[in-house]
């Protein structure tokens, strides 16, 4: 199996991920050309963690979007369903609490955190319909969900360059670094085929999360999406 399919499969995503874990953080430094540290930077900012904080950082990967709550004081949970990414993880972050954990079916408690966050694996997921009801069971009334993913762009002259980047830069630079390159063909697709900003948010309203809005960064290249569990049914 060299990459995932457009209808997502868990096992098939799990295992392309698997494949590139080794990788994966290097890949994506190279191939969002610095910008993904940006975009961790304002996913931070945003969700306003504060000490003492329980986080879920859902599609954790190695724990590199997790680190940054750890250090202002948050109890955070990197999960991911990618047995790969939670062993590279582990390595090099052995004091994190990495968890194997599917975003349609969360080994969590009603109510257990006071933040949900997941960064560019929302799109991954076969039924975000049901990711997002899971979401809003593990966060307690009033907490807050933060959705980091990538979405479009906002200039159509710039929306035609990105689109040709994605389906024919992608590969070619994932193959330089050492990656699977297959799997991010797959990635590019996944992006092309992925709704707009306003698609998401709709589906956030309808799994009943409430105060749904969402920023552009980077030209609406990547979309935060930011919502809140409201404190009565």
């Amino acid at each position: 199996m060299n990459r995932a399919s457009l209808d997502k499969q868990p096992r098939d995503v799990a295992s392309m991920f698997d494949q590139v874990a080794a990788r994966y953080d290097l890949t994506n430094d190279v191939m969002a050309m610095g910008q993904n540290r940006r975009w961790r930077k304002v996913v931070v900012e945003s969700l306003a963690v504060r000490p003492g904080d329980v986080v879920l950082d859902i599609a954790a990967g190695t724990g590199t979007s997790s680190l940054p709550f750890e250090r202002l004081g948050a109890h955070v949970v990197p999960a991911d369903f990618s047995l790969g990414m939670l062993r590279k993880g582990k390595e090099m972050r052995p004091g994190m609490a990495f968890t194997a954990a599917d975003a349609m079916q969360l080994p969590f408690a009603d109510n257990s955190f006071d933040a949900v966050t997941m960064s560019f694996g929302f799109r991954n997921v076969q039924s975000t319909e049901e990711a997002l009801r899971e979401f809003r069971r593990v966060t307690r009334p009033g907490g807050k969900l933060l959705i980091c993913e990538f979405s479009t762009p906002t200039n159509p002259g710039f929306r035609k360059v990105y689109s040709e980047y994605l389906m024919s830069a992608l590969p070619r630079v994932a193959r330089r670094v050492g990656s699977n390159a297959d799997s991010y063909v797959y990635l590019a697709e996944s992006i092309q085929a992925w709704p707009d900003q306003a698609g998401i948010a709709a589906q956030l309203q309808d799994a009943g999360w409430a105060h749904v809005e969402w920023r552009n960064l980077t030209g609406g290249i990547v979309a935060l999406h930011r919502a809140t569990k409201p404190t009565k049914l």
